[in-house]
């Protein structure tokens, strides 16, 4: 998918287009007023006060009509110059327009630019005239509260798109229908994943079909951890406010934590799961013969969200983080970078996702440590992406607030981009928590950390994970691996039932449809519910000790011994392959 921001061509004509939707909204509804109508990475939008009149999906149609005769009339866009008196004065039938302008310096010179009759703030650039507005599309109305402060009015935000071409705007089309059959909220309730409830909003309830994806996930996770030398710890959800202060949490994140008061004493549920880690490391003396320790830990947070910023599993209050605390020495640093720049490469390869990665740098504001410390740490983070043949690019200042970050941004299945895994260097909590270790030397040395997570968020990642791959996952992560579904529920259900026990030995979710169906809905069923395998099962299997199998989204069906198939399920699950789809099989 591409990313209208980043394109400055695509940038300039959906900026413009913001521009032809208000002027359209203008003409249709005259009492309109406008607050902002920004370029985003997927379009545009534009926010606005139509008094009583509520749009609706079906009033875009009407709104495209008028924008397509605008355009038409290719009408002349002028940049205007005004005086801060002189703004105030254009616009003085608008209150959202007057409310920026007066939050301007009084001497500033001020933009708009005009079309036709319609005028509006803006700093610009735009295309020449209406006319180049072609190829655009509304897509859906919602709502936003003015500046995006819940005590303020709903303002109506209409969402849209603009291309150069009408193919790149079908296509554009056709992927987001995709990804609409790929929306992880509705196969999550499908296929009975996850589900979410009014009495916790932004708190996922997993179902039974989700826990085992979890479950198998974790496994995987513990395994990979295992081989990569970590150690595995929990820490309480709950720690004192004396702790928080410490970490520097309570001053730079306290408006997004959850408080609570025991005997007296102010608590706060942990957002992150840092200074559980720092913690469990001060429990023991080390020497550097200890070092790098890492410690591993499936942590569960909780963060403060604003209600309208609640997306399914993509943006929850409570998620759980396959966070590690790695302690080193200065000596070890860089090839403990290298390390998980290799592990990382592993994780994201098995589940067929590719990535890049930035460098986040120094905030501006809101950060700790001194800046000699930021510029050495950044320098690190660097070379030791060159030495590890990595390529990344800067995201300046955009580190935490305790250190610089590499971020790695996933692509999936259909170009989007999300960000996963990062790894964080920090010298700031190991001088805060006063961390030490015994150096060769006898003396007493502050040990490097890094904070690292590949997956991220658990919720998060699935979300990714359901729609990367459309509900059906590879064999190995399925919540249901086979379906053994038997021809004639009375004659085949004997060695339906032993397929099935030797396919529980090993490990397979697996199951029999019984049920007294014809085989033709059973297998329908079977292809709705994504299960990978389904083996059939009839008088030749029975004769021959063979199985029918037939894959999810192929029509084919092919025969296997037993033996053969039993051997192909394990060596699926072990290597963790991604079957591709043959629709034409």
């Amino acid at each position: 998918m591409i990313n209208i921001k980043e394109n400055p061509e695509l940038n300039v004509l959906n900026h413009s287009s913001a521009h032809l939707l208000a002027h359209a909204v203008k003409r249709l509804y005259p009492e309109a007023k406008f607050w902002v109508g920004p370029v985003i990475e997927d379009g545009f939008y534009y926010d606005m006060d139509l008094g009583d009149v509520k749009l609706t999906e079906d009033d875009l149609p009407k709104i495209e009509s008028m924008m397509r005769k605008i355009a038409k009339e290719d009408k002349r866009i002028t940049r205007i110059e005004l005086s801060k008196a002189e703004a105030m004065e254009e616009f003085k039938d608008d209150s959202y327009k007057l409310d920026i302008i007066s939050n301007l310096d009084e001497n500033e010179t001020i933009s708009a630019y005009r079309q036709a009759e319609f005028i509006d703030l803006c700093r610009g650039p735009h295309v020449e005239t209406t006319k180049k507005m072609k190829y655009f599309k509304l897509l859906k109305v919602s709502g936003a509260y003015w500046k995006g402060d819940a005590n303020n009015k709903m303002l109506q935000r209409v969402y849209g798109i603009t291309f150069e071409t009408q193919e790149d705007l079908d296509n554009y089309l056709n992927w987001l229908e995709e990804a609409k059959l790929r929306d992880h909220k509705k196969l999550g309730k499908e296929l009975g994943l996850f589900m979410m409830s009014e009495y916790g909003p932004g708190f996922p309830f997993w179902l039974p079909n989700g826990m085992k994806l979890r479950q198998a996930l974790d496994a995987y996770y513990q395994q990979a951890h295992t081989r990569r030398g970590y150690v595995f710890t929990q820490t309480p959800t709950m720690l004192n406010k004396d702790l928080w202060e410490v970490s520097g949490h309570w001053q730079n994140y306290r408006e997004n934590m959850y408080t609570s008061s025991i005997d007296d004493r102010d608590f706060a549920i942990k957002p992150m799961n840092c200074p559980g880690g720092m913690l469990v490391y001060k429990n023991d003396l080390h020497s550097y013969r200890d070092l790098p320790i890492r410690l591993a830990e499936m942590g569960t947070v909780h963060r403060h969200e604003a209600s309208g910023a609640l997306n399914g599993l993509f943006r929850v209050r409570m998620f759980t983080q396959d966070d590690a605390h790695l302690f080193m020495t200065p000596a070890q640093l860089q090839d403990e970078i290298i390390e998980i720049l290799d592990f990382i490469e592993e994780i994201y390869s098995v589940f067929g996702l590719t990535y890049s990665i930035e460098l986040s740098t120094r905030p501006e504001d809101k950060y700790i440590g001194s800046i000699e410390d930021w510029d050495r740490s950044e320098k690190i983070l660097e070379e030791a992406c060159i030495a590890a043949g990595k390529e990344f690019k800067i995201n300046p200042g955009d580190g935490a607030f305790y250190g610089p970050k590499l971020d790695f941004k996933v692509r999936d299945s259909l170009n989007r981009i999300w960000q996963c895994g990062t790894v964080q260097l920090d010298t700031n909590l190991p001088e805060r928590f006063d961390l030490t270790y015994v150096a060769e030397d006898g003396s007493k040395q502050r040990p490097i950390m890094l904070h690292r997570a590949i997956f991220g968020s658990i919720e998060r990642f699935i979300g990714i994970l359901i729609e990367h791959f459309a509900g059906a996952f590879p064999l190995w992560l399925a919540p249901k691996q086979v379906e053994i579904i038997p021809v004639n529920t009375e004659f085949h259900m004997e060695y339906a039932n032993e397929v099935k026990e030797i396919l529980e030995a090993q490990g397979i979710r697996v199951s029999v449809d019984g049920r007294n169906e014809k085989l033709g809905y059973r297998l329908r069923e079977a292809q709705m519910h994504k299960i990978p395998m389904q083996v059939i099962i009839g008088d030749k299997e029975i004769e021959e000790r063979s199985v029918n199998v037939r894959r999810f989204g192929e029509r084919a069906q092919n025969p296997f011994s037993l033996e053969d198939f039993v051997a192909l399920v394990n060596e699926e699950v072990t290597s963790k392959y991604i079957h591709t789809i043959n629709k034409e099989a």
